[in-house]
Formats: C-alpha cells, sequence, structure tokens
C-alpha cells in the first residue's frame, strides 16, 4: 500500500482546531521540521502537544508556540525556550510536567493499549498529586494514565512508500513509541525508497504504524548550543 503524500501540507491538511498530537525529538534532534512548519502555516490553534519540550523560540514546535497555536503541552522539559517558560509563568499555557522516564511509559503503555501502570518515579512530591498511590512489596507507587494523540509527527532518516522506517542514532529518541500510540502517524523522511530497499533486520518502526509518508526538504537539522573551542575556567 503506498502511503505517500505529495507534501507536508497536503499530509496535515486535515488535522483540526483543538487536536492532540504528539511530535517526536529530544531538544532539536530528530525534529519532524518540514510537518512542524506546514502546521505552522496551517495557523489552526487550540492544539495539545505532546513532546520532551516545545522546541526553542525559533526552532521546532516553538515556531507554534510563539504564534499561539498552542492550549496545552505535556512535557518533561522546558529547556531554553523563553515563550515557554513566559506563556507557563502568566497562565496563558497549559503545562503537565511529568518526569522523562513516566513520560516515555505512559506513551509507549499508549501504544500498547495499557491504560495505565504504577511506577515510584514521584510518590510524595508534587507529581504524584490527585493520582492514586498503592503499596507493592513495602514501596509506595503512583498510578499513571496512558498518553494518546489523535495524530503523531516523526522524523526518520530513511522509510519505504509503505511507511516502514529507519532511524538514525540519538535521533531515534521518542519517535518510535510515538508512532504506535498515535491514531493517525504522518513519518517524514530524508530518504525515500521502494519497498524490499530496507534490510528487514534494520526496520526500526513496522510500516503497520505509519499512515502517512513525506519525503522531507530542506532541512537545517539545528542546534541548541554549538561549541568550537574550549571554555574558559
Amino acid at each position: 500500500m503506498d502511503k505517500v503524500y505529495a507534501s507536508a501540507a497536503e499530509a496535515v491538511a486535515d488535522i483540526p482546531q483543538g487536536a492532540t498530537l504528539m511530535s517526536g525529538g529530544f531538544g532539536l534532534c530528530g525534529n519532524p521540521e518540514n510537518l512542524i512548519v506546514a502546521l505552522h502555516a496551517r495557523g489552526i490553534g487550540e492544539l495539545t502537544i505532546i513532546s520532551n519540550n516545545c522546541g526553542t523560540d525559533d526552532c521546532g514546535l516553538g515556531i507554534l508556540l510563539k504564534q499561539g497555536q498552542v492550549k496545552k503541552m505535556i512535557s518533561s522539559y522546558v529547556g531554553e525556550n523563553k515563550t515557554f517558560e513566559r506563556l507557563f509563568l502568566s497562565g496563558e499555557l497549559e503545562v503537565e510536567l511529568c518526569p522523562q522516564g513516566t513520560f516515555a511509559e505512559r506513551i509507549r503503555a499508549g501504544g500498547a493499549g495499557i491504560p495505565a501502570f504504577f511506577t515510584p518515579t514521584g510518590y510524595g512530591t508534587v507529581v504524584a498529586e490527585g493520582k492514586e498511590t498503592r503499596e507493592f512489596d513495602g514501596r509506595q507507587y503512583v498510578m499513571e494514565r496512558a498518553l494518546t494523540a489523535d495524530f503523531a509527527f516523526v522524523k526518520a532518516w530513511k522509510g519505504d512508500t509503505h511507511g516502514n522506517l529507519v532511524f538514525r542514532k540519538t535521533a531515534r529518541n521518542f519517535n518510535p513509541i510515538m508512532a504506535t500510540a498515535a491514531k493517525i502517524t504522518v513519518a517524514e523522511v530524508e530518504e525515500l525508497v521502494q519497498p524490499g530497499e530496507l534490510d528487514p533486520d534494520e526496520i526500526h518502526l513496522p510500516g503497520i504504524f505509519v499512515q502517512r509518508v513525506i519525503k522531507g526538504e530542506h532541512y537545517e537539522k539545528w542546534i541548541e548550543r554549538l561549541t568550537t573551542r574550549p571554555r574558559p575556567e
């Protein structure tokens, strides 16, 4: 089944106002750049975004935040995004901060059809407020609910027209698990190949989890901080 769309704009054309969106990436590594830009161009708002962080002020998901398209962020890291900080402190942005390991497991659980699980992380802190807690074998645990989304944006190194994907090094990060936890997964790839050209043993994500594929273009591959010489002591 050919899942290729002609452009990022075409692949995101039916995402509605108020949708819940997962977006891969860790910092600015492994970001689905083309899809984010296409969604930014559409201008739809009231979005709930599930992502490790929200890029920087001018890169990645940060451009959606800056344009006022995001209602809520479910994240584990605020990072160097001053817009995120300002909107959060002013109450203009709803934020659900989640420990990073718990965040990853909530997404994995969503993709596996597990509605909730117990973890010791966060017990006795503000993370546990309002949540069920339970003791197992003398240790206290917090119940966390799974995360799912209407759409997921993922970025892969290579992909075929059936949606089978190969990620490259740390750019894999949250991308594969997010692809399993959304109703519709849109993948952008740097290299698009025909079925059979990918070694089956090298495929990280089977095409069954991907509904749409685009060939990405003009990648900037932003770096949050670039150090070119030793820092002074």
